[in-house]
């Protein structure tokens, strides 16, 4: 399965407020197997809401949103998405009560949150107070991490697979140059797993991790069993 993620805040774009959404999710995406081969992030307009939406949407099996649930002027989340599937937003009655009876300082508030797009199903909120919802293959959530977190795990089976992607890592004292030739063999060779390579720059010399991952955890196991011994020999070769 291929993944999108989209965050949605002023304030993530602007830099405001680190966007721990996005990596949290890739991580938790992968351990269930499911690969997120893009992520973004976009101020609280409607028109680019609706636009990333309808393209990028429609190019995954699931696109995962946060942020912009809660009252205030610019979260307009619900509205965009009702929009990007061309539907109405309507009041679901018994969610509303409910959120008219858990708020009942200020029911009229709270009973926003339950204007969904037309279709939609309600995600509960194990920590908070706006609900979620799923429409067509988007998973609506909040952008406070605690809820968001929360509301995943709830609905993680139903958006993964059994089949987690399953990762190796290693720090290796040696320039990525060196390495590049074995990196290419391994990717040629086992197509079902991603090579990554990051190298880093010491005082001390050079340094490089890689990392593989793939579902399937045969190809895995034999691509690592190739990479480490080979990149310990020509780390060894070429002492920093």
């Amino acid at each position: 399965m291929r993944a999108a993620i989209l965050t949605i805040g002023n304030e993530l774009v602007s830099g405001d407020v680190e966007n721990t959404n996005a990596s949290w999710l890739a991580r938790r995406l992968e351990s269930i197997g499911v690969r997120v081969v893009l992520s973004a992030s976009i101020p609280d307009e409607l028109d680019t809401i609706v636009e990333f939406v309808r393209r990028e949407g429609a190019r995954v099996d699931v696109l995962l949103v946060t942020g912009g649930l809660g009252g205030t002027p610019d979260d307009i989340t619900r509205e965009a998405l009702a929009a990007a599937y061309d539907v109405p937003q309507v009041e679901v009655a018994e969610l509303a009560a409910d959120l008219r009876a858990r708020f009942s300082w200020d029911p009229d508030y709270a009973a926003r949150w339950a204007l969904l797009p037309e279709g939609s199903r309600p995600l509960v909120n194990p920590r908070g107070g706006a609900p979620g919802f799923a429409i067509g293959n988007a998973w609506v959530m909040p952008g406070l991490p605690s809820e968001m977190e929360a509301m995943f795990d709830h609905y993680a089976h139903e958006i993964g697979l059994d089949r987690p992607i399953g990762s190796w890592r290693r720090v290796f004292a040696t320039g990525e140059s060196r390495i590049a030739a074995v990196l290419e063999e391994a990717t040629t060779r086992w197509t079902t797993v991603r090579v990554g390579s990051y190298p880093s720059f010491h005082p001390e010399g050079p340094e490089v991790e890689i990392v593989l991952k793939s579902s399937d955890e045969q190809a895995l196991a034999e691509a690592t069993a190739f990479l480490e011994p080979a990149i310990e020999a020509i780390a060894a070769r070429h002492p920093r």
